[in-house]
């Protein structure tokens, strides 16, 4: 009996449809026809409208704000349906694994969700993940499915590189804890290195700044792997310009821009955020002309493809031409 590969099926909830009909497009195929929306008591309905028997099954659901909770629920229950169908394989592709900064317990009676949401990714029926940048690489440890964590920083390097030509530009980590990614983009730039250290009193708040590096005069570029309430990088600018730093950008992979962070934006002394589209930029783009995207749906659709093809993914990791 000849062996086949099953009938590759995308779906998706509605965290970031415009990113799957990217990937979508990309790959040559459409949209599953489901309808994923809410009861009127509030809970989640989802209803798939085609078959999904013995397929290649990949949910293209981002667990990102503004709505982490009900796009988690959505893939979820969409994973539970499509187990139910029979489907062969199912893939979550989470370009934004949401939870994952409450990845340990850093202080008494404190939850570590980022497990509890693997265990509930697993218990769906999920067979395998896709995403992107996490904010912790142990997070992959708490599946016992296989992770494939994909990396932005190839898309970074290159958008670096097209930066003030021909300028003095040097990398710079807004805290302690970025110091090992910002240290790779500047060895991949071949560029200095510049630390900010900084003191938190309560969460998405900074009391206090320290810069470590030569940055007079220079061009500065603020490396990390999201941007929140943008606080941090309205005082890292602050403190970059008051060290002599000739121009500031800051290059993040997730853009979650939650709560003032468009207001911070606007008046941080930044000449750019560039973010990527793992996460829906399109308001926040109208309401920030600072805000710059990266698309990382052909990244996302290679993985997908040689996922199904039973292919190695590990050039992704490293494609920076």
């Amino acid at each position: 009996m000849s062996k086949h590969r099953p009938p590759i099926k995308l779906f998706s909830g509605n965290a970031h449809p415009e990113l799957a009909q990217k990937i979508a497009k990309i790959l040559g195929v459409t949209i599953g026809e489901a309808i994923v929306g809410k009861f009127s008591n509030g809970e989640t309905m989802v209803e798939i409208k085609e078959s999904a028997r013995e397929c290649d099954v990949f949910i293209i659901q981002p667990t990102c704000n503004p709505n982490p909770n009900d796009n988690l629920m959505e893939l979820l229950i969409m994973a539970d349906a499509m187990k139910r169908a029979s489907a062969k394989r199912i893939t979550a592709v989470i370009p934004c694994f949401g939870y994952a900064r409450q990845d340990k317990k850093d202080k008494s009676r404190a939850p570590i969700t980022g497990k509890l949401i693997a265990n509930l990714i697993e218990t769906s029926g999920i067979d395998r993940v896709i995403t992107m940048d996490l904010h912790a690489s142990q997070i992959q440890g708490f599946f016992d499915i296989p992770v494939d964590n994909l990396f932005a920083e190839p898309l970074l390097v290159q958008y670096i590189k097209k930066i003030a030509p021909g300028k003095d530009k040097v990398i710079v980590s807004p805290d302690a804890g970025g110091v090992k990614r910002a240290k790779a983009v500047a060895d991949k730039c071949n560029l200095d290195l510049a630390i900010i250290h900084k003191e938190r009193k309560v969460a998405n708040q900074v009391a206090g700044m320290t810069l470590v590096g030569d940055v007079e005069g220079r061009v500065c570029i603020l490396v990390d792997d999201m941007a929140d309430t943008c606080g941090t990088l309205k005082l890292a600018a602050s403190e970059l310009r008051q060290k002599g730093a000739a121009a500031i950008y800051s290059i993040v992979t997730h853009g979650v821009l939650s709560g003032s962070a468009i207001k911070n934006l606007n008046e941080a002394e930044l000449e750019e955020l560039v973010v990527t589209n793992s996460i829906p930029q399109s308001e926040n783009v109208k309401h920030c002309s600072k805000i710059k995207v990266i698309d990382v749906a052909p990244v996302l659709a290679e993985a997908i493809r040689r996922t199904h093809n039973g292919e190695s993914i590990s050039v992704l990791f490293y494609n920076y031409n």
